[in-house]
């Protein structure tokens, strides 16, 4: 526990910028070294979570690429326009859009590379930032919940629950537009004074050109999820395939570079997953989960998913939703899908309540600081007290009519 708290604390802090795997990959070889857990567990963990982890950078430098091509720029001219100068139809356009991106193309895209253009049509428009900036860091959250590209905890539940990719979207499906509308509700309420008075909108462009090169691939891409799950074959390969297709057109078109690629893919934060998994698997190895085992409730009714769901989302508060998610599925899994997925809920939806409660939320204050926006702590809070069970409660509830409407 010592050393999970070591690699948390850091990849909160990240002292002087450094990357997390800077402690992370260290504290993993001193757990191993002191055997606090053996090394075939340790390689164990990394072989089941190396396909996921390259699925992730594959998502991830497509994610890149089509902001290269101009599609996150475009996305926003037109979300200035459609408002016309209107912050509550802003709001609106920002929750469509932050919704489709990370359902998409993961919530680290939302994160990186739709809030600053957020930020942008906000000053260009006129109106308050913060409705709009708060809405990237809770939807980056909430509206992961629908593919298993949309988030690294996503991709880990869909490896567990063993649904194919179209009956994890179709049982999803319900819960995210839930939870989604839920967050917009208590947006609305809690912002009602920035989003009251009409500006006038300063923003005589024309409408941009639409990259369709950049669309085109994203389509393909996700129909290549779809085909790739019926034939058995698993998503990676049309992940890879999408973002070879945009990498290759940026590199011959001189618009990214090989070091820019590579970048793309987040190599360091992929090893911090790998590190935090083989420290995760050694806190479970000592004892966690048998802990754990005796207080999940059990059967797979709504007052059970509503149960299972409520511990993910305290569990991510208190050690981060990645850490909650890898201690959580091999102990709801042999329960069925429904378990596992209401514990998805937990994970995506509960972070919004603090910052630690994911990576996610940690990168985008960091984002926002840099372009001049300070987040404070007891509005982020109070805010996630009102968005976290409103959201949470209905979506399980969602949850559990899919699962008879849908089946697992």
């Amino acid at each position: 526990m010592a050393l999970l708290a070591a690699v948390l604390v850091w990849a909160v802090l990240r002292p002087r910028g450094l990357p997390e795997a800077v402690l992370a990959v260290p504290v993993a070889g001193l757990a191993v070294a002191v055997g606090v857990i053996p090394p075939d567990h340790a390689w164990e963990e990394i072989q089941r979570l190396g396909p996921v982890v390259g699925f992730l950078a594959a998502v991830l430098v497509l994610a890149h690429s089509c902001d290269v091509e101009g599609l996150f720029t475009t996305c926003g001219a037109w979300t200035a326009r459609w408002a016309a100068g209107r912050p509550t139809r802003l709001l609106t356009a920002v929750f469509a859009l932050a919704s489709v991106i990370t359902a998409v193309l993961s919530l680290d895209a939302t994160v990186v590379l739709l809030t600053p253009v957020v930020l942008a049509t906000a000053a260009r428009m006129g109106v308050q930032a913060r409705p709009h900036l708060y809405a990237c860091a809770h939807l980056s959250n909430t509206a992961s919940l629908l593919l298993p590209v949309s988030n690294l905890t996503s991709l880990l539940a869909f490896t567990a629950c063993g649904l194919s990719f179209t009956r994890f979207a179709a049982l999803m499906a319900l819960p995210w537009l839930v939870a989604i509308g839920a967050e917009y509700l208590v947006f609305r309420r809690f912002f009602d004074d920035e989003l009251a008075a009409p500006l006038p909108s300063p923003d005589p462009a024309g409408p941009p050109e639409l990259p369709l090169f950049a669309l085109i691939t994203v389509g393909c891409t996700l129909a290549g999820f779809v085909m790739a799950s019926a034939l058995g074959i698993a998503p990676a390969w049309a992940a890879l395939a999408g973002a070879l297709v945009l990498a290759v057109r940026a590199l011959l078109r001189r618009r990214a570079t090989p070091l820019t690629v590579v970048r793309s893919g987040a190599p360091a934060f992929l090893a911090f997953v790998l590190a935090l998994g083989v420290v995760v698997r050694a806190v479970v190895d000592q004892g966690l989960s048998d802990a754990l085992r005796r207080v999940l409730p059990d059967g797979s009714g709504l007052l059970t998913l509503l149960g299972v769901a409520a511990l993910a989302a305290v569990l991510a508060n208190l050690v981060n939703n990645l850490p909650a998610v890898l201690v959580l599925l091999p102990l709801t899994a042999e329960t069925g899908p429904g378990a596992v997925l209401a514990v998805l809920l937990g994970v995506n939806i509960g972070p919004n309540l603090t910052y630690a409660g994911s990576l996610a939320t940690l990168l985008w204050r960091l984002i926002a600081q840099q372009h001049g926006h300070r987040v404070g702590l007891g509005e982020f809070t109070r805010l996630g007290l009102l968005a976290v069970p409103a959201a949470l409660v209905p979506a399980v509830v969602a949850l559990w009519l899919s699962l008879r409407v849908v089946g697992a």
